[in-house]
């Protein structure tokens, strides 16, 4: 058995270059034994965060997994979440699950934080299309980020 309190975990801070995106988050489940990318050789098979997004950031780009499963459990503060083509507003005590396939974004609409527990199954293999950027990453084994040209269907074959 691993333990933990959530109260002693330390804040990590992460925003992106122009400060659009931002979050602050606990590793939960990292401090009760996961290993980022480990499963299945080593850590377990999900993740566990509970992160909080500031006024008019949205926690990470729109994207969409290939495997993986996203629960959100929202605690305080509201927002606007993306989900495929829609919009929906969220408040303290909803419950959003994203399956793989379906792009979404959670973007604090709100005054205050928005905080959250991110509840996620770890495939071995996974990643993502980013809509927005036209890019897409491979997150586990390796994570990589990239975008795709259109080509010929007989290009390099002949």
């Amino acid at each position: 058995m691993k333990k933990t309190n959530i109260a002693k975990l330390k804040w990590e801070h992460w925003k992106s270059p122009k400060g659009k995106f931002a979050q602050s988050y606990k590793d939960i489940s990292g401090a009760v034994g996961d290993v980022r990318g480990g499963w299945p050789r080593k850590g377990h098979p999900f993740n566990l965060e509970i992160e909080k997004v500031p006024p008019g950031k949205a926690s990470c780009p729109f994207h969409r997994h290939s495997a993986q499963w996203e629960l959100f459990v929202i605690i305080s503060g509201t927002g606007t979440v993306r989900a495929n083509q829609s919009r929906f507003r969220v408040k303290a005590g909803d419950v959003i699950m994203h399956p793989p396939g379906e792009a979404h974004q959670i973007i604090n609409t709100g005054k205050r934080d928005l905080v959250f527990y991110l509840i996620a199954d770890n495939p071995p293999v996974d990643g993502c299309h980013y809509p927005d950027s036209k890019k897409w990453s491979s997150i586990r084994p390796h994570r990589r980020i990239f975008r795709i040209s259109e080509v010929d269907y007989y290009d390099g074959e002949e």
